[in-house]
């Protein structure tokens, strides 16, 4: 009899959780409502097929003694059962779990297999193994069946995923490939592939992205989209050609790990409270700066995630649109055919719009549109691309606008900079006395009430003992006595930082040394930034 006869047989519904548990007692199986992440063990699915797993709804597992067991929401289909088992060598015991629990052990125990570069290489010396993939999208998890260089790409892919990493480098020189990813900020080299297998590693890139395998001595650009289970991750590919070759650049966009709540970020609590209160406002300018990298997109996209979507009208315009956000309009510039940040913008005002993000005010024109924008009713969000929250002003009035009109549009302006965060197993501490001359001097000249800080070890649990980045930031709101003086004086950023100070703005500086005693992030991070700062 089948399972679904039999809970029918039983007045229970097919499915149902609690069906499930009574079939498992009936059949005198063990229920697990939620399984361990221990008992999920890579090696048992080295010879199963990804797809096979989730369309059977099978995952062999190893229990807390070690035994091979079956997860199964079906166990009298007993036929699967015995087919897993011969395909794995094993005898398993059944375990009944509800199918969205087995579902979900079935994507995180083949997303943590450990593969390597090395693992594929054999079967791409010969020409077969070499040949291009045609396929523009595919599952990084079914790698089972594929060509030996789509396999290569997957496991690429896959385990800069797994690192966190947000780019990966390919780089050919005269007798090697050089493959890195970017972790945290720095790069790191990894397992690279065969010299003879470049030309159809980039050809298998290309066709992912879209792009012409054909054209080797121009630059392209294009975009891929992967799967990882459920999981759905955006590539910007980037090629452009060397002496050597190609060197490709793609740049992973992971909605899960990018789309993080304001809370996340690592604003301290009262300027987050501050910041969030600037959104509520129904019209100005908010400007978030700081230079290529620092993460400002990720706080505008967080930003504007707290707005009420559902009753504003939300639109964008930006150069790339990194992430798509729900309820939200975002257009793409396309200079090429007379789309700008400014003619976009001048469309944008016509759509009667509450919120407008101006991915980066670049020029006069796009500045006087966004500064006008905000002066009629419409909240503004832009990026500018200053060192610090009162370059923003100065680099508006540089640009052309009065300093009047910045003074009458400006609610507050946020700079912002990444560090990494220590691992915290492995951090040390460094006592008062050892601390860089640069990092004690900016401790005296903030008047900081402590004087110590941690630096990186490193253990197997980081990389060189630091595990993701947080922020460190700075916010200058505009009160009265900060317009006065964009008023009096908007081209003197010096004189800005004095009068924002004495209204209670904490520099980036300050806010990496308070980061830096709570062993948030490390001395050599903070030395850094503050060598960035001297002289300012």
């Amino acid at each position: 009899m089948k399972s679904t006869e039999a809970e029918a047989a039983a007045g229970r519904a097919p499915g149902d959780e609690a069906a499930l548990r009574a079939l498992a007692e009936q059949e005198g199986l063990r229920f697990l409502d939620s399984v361990p992440d221990t008992f999920l063990d890579p090696l048992l699915v080295e010879r199963l097929p990804v797809e096979w797993a989730r369309t059977h709804g099978l995952l062999p597992v190893r229990d807390e003694n070690a035994e091979p067991c079956v997860l199964t929401a079906d166990p009298l289909a007993v036929d699967e059962q015995e087919h897993l088992a011969l395909l794995i060598g094993q005898e398993l015991r059944p375990i009944v779990a509800p199918p969205p629990v087995i579902a979900a052990c079935i994507e995180q125990c083949y997303y943590s297999r450990e593969e390597s570069a090395s693992d594929v290489m054999g079967a791409l010396s010969t020409p077969a193994g070499a040949a291009a993939e045609t396929e523009r999208s595919s599952d990084l998890l079914q790698g089972v069946g594929n060509a030996p260089v789509a396999q290569l790409v997957n496991v690429l892919l896959l385990n800069a995923l797994r690192q966190g990493a947000s780019d990966i480098h390919i780089e050919p020189f005269y007798d090697r490939l050089l493959t890195r990813y970017r972790i945290d900020g720095v790069l790191y080299a990894q397992e690279a592939p065969p010299k003879p297998v470049e030309q159809a590693l980039v050809s298998r890139l290309k066709v992912m992205a879209g792009m012409d395998i054909a054209e080797r001595r121009l630059p392209q650009d294009g975009m891929a989209r992967v799967r990882v289970g459920e999981r759905e991750i955006d590539i910007r590919v980037s090629t452009v050609p060397v002496t050597e070759g190609e060197r490709v650049v793609l740049r992973l966009l992971d909605r899960d790990a990018a789309l993080l709540p304001l809370a996340d970020l690592g604003m301290p609590e009262g300027m987050h409270a501050r910041f969030s209160a600037l959104l509520e406002a129904g019209d100005g300018i908010v400007i978030v700066c700081g230079p290529t990298g620092s993460g400002k997109t990720t706080t505008l996209y967080a930003a504007l995630r707290m707005l009420d979507a559902e009753h504003a009208n939300i639109l964008t315009i930006e150069d790339p649109v990194e992430y798509r956000l729900s309820g939200i309009g975002q257009i793409q510039v396309k200079p090429k055919i007379g789309l700008t940040f400014a003619s976009g913008l001048r469309h944008i005002l016509r759509q009667d719009p509450d919120v407008v993000l101006v991915g980066e005010t670049r020029d006069l024109e796009t500045a006087e549109i966004a500064v006008r924008a905000s002066l009629t009713g419409h909240l503004v969000f832009t990026t500018l691309h200053t060192n610090d929250a009162p370059g923003a002003v100065v680099r508006l009035v540089d640009m052309g606008i009065p300093p009047y009109l910045v003074a009458s549009s400006l609610r507050g302006a946020l700079a912002q900079r990444l560090v990494r965060r220590l691992c915290p197993h492995c951090r040390t501490p460094v006592p008062a006395g050892a601390l860089p001359p640069a990092v004690a001097a900016a401790l005296a000249a903030t008047g900081a009430d402590r004087a110590d800080g941690w630096e990186a070890a490193g253990c197997a649990r980081c990389m060189e003992g630091y595990r993701g980045r947080t922020g460190v930031f700075e916010l200058m709101e505009a009160d009265e006595t900060i317009r006065e003086r964009i008023r009096r004086g908007g081209r003197s950023a010096s004189a800005l930082r004095e009068t924002a100070n004495t209204r209670g703005m904490t520099g980036m500086l300050g806010d990496a040394l308070h980061k830096m005693g709570d062993g948030v992030t490390s001395v050599s991070e903070v030395a850094e930034l503050a060598a960035g700062f001297s002289g300012r």
